[in-house]
């Protein structure tokens, strides 16, 4: 457990570094969500201008009274390993982006200093519309990817309020406890995978 709490230090400190490639990468996602036909939301019309659009479905989407009543749109739960934390930082800037605006919990972005683990965990759950799960082999090793995991299906067991996110995963070793849910591999195509997330999290009220 020591040294998960050194590695959350380090990627703290490094958080600076990883946001600023995640905007390059930023740039790069938009587009390919702009071009890509899968993007259009089932709230879009085809004779508005794309800005008109994207605005359009972002206020459809938000504006649930139950979404408003909670502080994040999306928590996106990861391991504290470096590429994890990098894909996780990666997907957290396209949500956030506009015309997105997504508002995401980032765990080593987001927790209270001094708080408590396991408190702020189960705090972040009950106040997220939806939790993403980017399972890899190392989150499989994170006790506290566990938690989140199973706090997550305490909280709506069979619901569609959690996206399981595989990326360089073998299927045989994906979660006995998700095998009923559906999920998005982000192995080959990581901007596709992040467009998912996006019209998945639109689509939930």
């Amino acid at each position: 457990m020591h040294g998960w709490f050194r590695k959350l230090l380090k990627s703290r400190g490094a958080l600076s570094t990883s946001e600023q490639e995640a905007e390059v990468t930023e740039n790069s996602l938009i587009s390919v969500s702009s071009s890509s036909p899968s993007s259009t939301s089932p709230f879009s019309s085809s004779s508005s201008s794309p800005e008109a659009t994207a605005t359009k479905t972002i206020q459809s989407a938000l504006s649930s009274q139950l979404r408003w009543t909670l502080k994040y749109d999306v928590l996106v739960c990861h391991s504290l390993e470096p590429s994890d934390t990098e894909q996780a930082v990666r997907l957290v800037a396209f949500l956030e982006a506009s015309p997105r605006r997504l508002r995401c919990f980032l765990l080593h972005r987001d927790i209270s200093p001094g708080g408590a683990f396991s408190t702020e965990l189960c705090q972040a759950v009950q106040n997220s519309h939806l939790r993403a799960l980017l399972i890899t082999p190392n989150f499989l090793l994170d006790d506290w990817c566990t938690y989140v995991m199973h706090q997550a299906l305490a909280e709506g067991p069979m619901s569609n309020r959690l996206i399981p996110l595989v990326h360089n995963l073998p299927h045989s070793q994906y979660p006995q406890e998700l095998k009923f849910y559906y999920y998005i591999d982000l192995s080959n195509s990581p901007d596709r995978g992040y467009i998912l997330v996006n019209q998945t999290v639109l689509k939930c009220e």
